[in-house]
């Protein structure tokens, strides 16, 4: 069965060429105009992925994400946005969005963000296997449902993260970055690796899109007074440890 995609773009043009570059890739394409047909679509017929526009009249993208998420949907969604800043990416992501894409963009990088997005909600964690989530760190503990370390308790069933006793709330990618430090703590991860296990996609060393995820993990798990538990290894990667 080919897998469904629910697109909504007020832009007549661009909404025609994704719909068409995306039902020649292989999905099924429901494209609608706008917040509202967005809303009514996923609630008849749940997709498999929804690509949004950020920008559209009425209800816009950002609206359709947050109430996707206040009703419990988790289905991944990849926003569409000609908005660069900073703050408007977290925006999107703080809505509940996944991952996002930058106008005008290059629909090779949708597809694997879409392929990337898809893998990831229907992988089952696994504690076996070869590469760097196999290893043992010191103070880790882990089953098929609870995953700890670092003072970081994770329930990857119910998709939820504590430091300590406070819950952090997190957006998919952020909880699927979080999992793979953890898995992997005091293990310096490299970029190269942990695109491929988050994004599936390496998007090369001019790329900015992990360092803006990791900026936004260590704004959520940060604590005055605390120590900091995500630290940067300049050229090289990331790695989880309390100092």
């Amino acid at each position: 069965m080919p897998q469904t995609v629910l697109l909504a773009e007020d832009d007549r043009a661009i909404r025609h060429a994704l719909e068409r570059a995306l039902t020649l890739e292989g999905y099924e394409v429901t494209a609608v105009a706008d917040g509202v047909e967005a809303l009514a679509q996923a609630h008849r017929t749940p997709p498999d992925v929804l690509l949004l526009d950020v920008m559209m009249p009425g209800i816009d993208g950002l609206q359709v994400c947050r109430v996707l998420r206040a009703e419990g949907d988790r289905t991944p969604i990849l926003m569409l946005t000609a908005l660069v800043e900073t703050a408007d990416r977290i925006a999107g992501l703080d809505a509940g969005a996944d991952d996002y894409v930058v106008k005008p963009f290059d629909v090779e990088e949708v597809f694997a963000r879409l392929r990337a997005l898809l893998r990831r909600t229907s992988a089952v964690p696994a504690g076996g296997g070869t590469g760097p989530d196999t290893g043992t760190a010191r103070d880790l503990q882990l089953s098929d449902r609870q995953l700890e370390a670092a003072g970081i308790r994770m329930d990857l069933q119910a998709r939820r993260a504590w430091r300590g006793r406070r819950e952090l709330e997190l957006t998919r990618t952020e909880f699927e970055l979080l999992e793979l430090l953890v898995r992997n703590a005091g293990i310096v991860l490299d970029h190269s690796t942990i695109y491929d296990r988050i994004w599936g996609y390496d998007f090369g060393p001019g790329s900015k899109n992990l360092a803006v995820y990791v900026g936004y993990l260590r704004r959520k798990l940060d604590e005055p007074g605390a120590p900091q538990l995500i630290h940067t290894v300049r050229g090289v990667g990331y790695v989880l440890r309390e100092d």
